[in-house]
């Protein structure tokens, strides 16, 4: 897993550009094209992240989103189906943590806002999901908040995500498989 050895190392505007660019449909549904783009342009930028190597970046607003779509939304791209996909999520946090208690994120625009907060939803910890739920909430994006309050009602009645079970190598239970086979969400 290398970028490209042709571009140079990506900067924090590069990849929030390349993110905000991306948009909706590409950040929110499978397409093995742009996941293939991710690893080849951002997939030792992952690795330098994961082992600290961009901690840095959190000294800046466009450097924290960067790091947390680093951390967060590049790995469910880069690693679908596999343990990696979470590796950085604990990592996410902390950066998220920090941004938000260095109010960096309430001079995020609103829409790529979402990213400092999603660490908190992909948690399957509970008070990191009703935190989710309170950022969604004073965000006011209705649909955020909806998904958020979703992933929060599966850690409430599950401790964590049926869904990673396989991919983590976790036994599932009887409850979480009728919730699989019920058509669960798996978000």
């Amino acid at each position: 897993m290398t970028e490209n050895h042709n571009s140079s190392r990506p900067t924090p505007a590069e990849i929030v550009a390349f993110w905000r660019d991306a948009g909706f449909e590409r950040w929110y549904e499978k397409d093995d094209a742009f996941d293939a783009e991710i690893r080849r342009r951002f997939g030792t930028t992952w690795e330098a992240a994961r082992a600290g190597e961009r901690d840095a970046w959190q000294d800046s607003d466009e450097g924290a989103l960067a790091l947390l779509i680093v951390l967060d939304q590049f790995p469910r791209n880069m690693f679908r189906g596999d343990p990696r996909t979470f590796a950085t999520d604990a990592r996410a946090r902390e950066v998220a943590r920090r941004a938000i208690l260095e109010g960096r994120d309430q001079r995020i625009d609103p829409v790529m806002r979402q990213f400092v907060y999603l660490p908190f939803e992909h948690s399957e910890e509970l008070d990191d999901q009703a935190q989710s739920v309170r950022l969604f909430r004073v965000l006011g994006d209705a649909e955020n908040l909806r998904y958020a309050e979703i992933h929060a009602d599966i850690i409430r009645r599950f401790g964590r995500f049926p869904h990673r079970n396989a991919v983590l190598g976790r036994d599932t239970t009887a409850d979480e498989q009728a919730f699989l086979d019920g058509g669960g969400f798996a978000g």
